[in-house]
């Protein structure tokens, strides 16, 4: 029996944040808001670098609940691309070097998503995960939880369920 060689790790890594980069790229409002994209192995972390222009009440300050729904939206949208995504490249099926925001999978489609607002987002950085609860062929329900500088000390949490693109589109 002859198995051929398996790929260094650093060749698959490089892959893997290739194509995170390139999904993550392809989303203008995630670049304008200042999301970024950190992958640990199948496990995406999201971002948002803070901004003045994402405070939403001077006074105390605290960011703007229309940009805290937004990155969580976002961060849920990307993760569920992300599973096809991986999904695609690992079985060879996409090229994670040839990837475009044309050849890009088509993106998850938002039917509802509601916001819990736990507390006031902090003037700093904040870090969301999205859980997918469920997906199937072409409906998927998603949780999210954001952070700021403890992970088990909430800002905002959302639950969203999206409408996932057809195999033949």
């Amino acid at each position: 029996m002859n198995r051929s060689r398996p790929e260094p790790v650093q060749v698959v890594k490089e892959r893997r944040d290739r194509a995170l980069a390139a999904l993550a790229g392809s989303i203008p409002y995630a670049q304008f808001l200042g999301i970024e994209f950190e992958r640990m192995g199948d496990e995406v972390t999201a971002k948002l670098r803070f901004d003045e222009k994402l405070i939403g009440n001077p006074l105390l300050p605290a960011l703007h609940g229309g940009a805290t729904a937004a990155f969580l939206e976002t961060t849920a949208i990307v993760e569920l691309a992300w599973q096809k995504l991986w999904h695609d490249i690992e079985s060879g099926r996409l090229d994670a070097e040839t990837l475009t925001p044309d050849t890009l999978p088509r993106m998850p489609k938002t039917i509802d998503f509601t916001v819990d607002y736990l507390r006031s987002g902090l003037p700093r950085d904040a870090y969301a995960r999205a859980r997918v609860n469920r997906s199937g062929r072409r409906y998927a329900s998603v949780h999210v939880e954001a952070w700021q500088d403890n992970r088990s000390r909430l800002y905002a949490q959302a639950t969203g369920h999206f409408l996932l693109p057809s195999g033949d589109e």
